[in-house]
């Protein structure tokens, strides 16, 4: 089972208990973030696609850490010119696991199994 869900502008391919990197998000360490825009969701087998967003679903998460990612080094140069550049980037990111992968039909299943059960009794 799993899920293609906006996060921060970007879109990941995530599953259960999965551990992420975003870009940095609000939030302090070991705070829940919920996700609602999922645009995509696999359920054994199960493809259900939205347009663009599944309504009623959602992915939520734990926020395990605020990090930095590797340094990149920006380098620009014109040759014959005596121009040169150096210039380097860190990106600030969030690294968080994946609790929960709810459907937007899950509650309404789970009522029509309740009606048939009472009406069988």
């Amino acid at each position: 089972m799993y899920a293609i869900v906006e996060i921060a502008g970007q879109q990941f391919k995530v599953s259960k208990d999965q551990k992420v990197f975003v870009h940095r998000l609000e939030g302090k360490e070991g705070d829940a973030v919920t996700f609602a825009k999922v645009l995509l969701l696999d359920n054994e087998g199960t493809i259900t696609l939205g347009a663009p967003a599944i309504e009623g679903a959602s992915v939520e998460a734990k926020v395990l850490q605020h990090l930095k990612g590797d340094k990149v080094i920006v380098f620009k140069k014109k040759r014959r010119k005596g121009y040169k550049k150096k210039n380097g980037h860190r990106q600030s990111l969030t690294q968080i696991q994946i609790s929960v992968i709810n459907f937007g039909g899950a509650k309404k299943k789970a009522a029509k199994k309740e009606e048939t059960a009472t009406a069988a009794e």
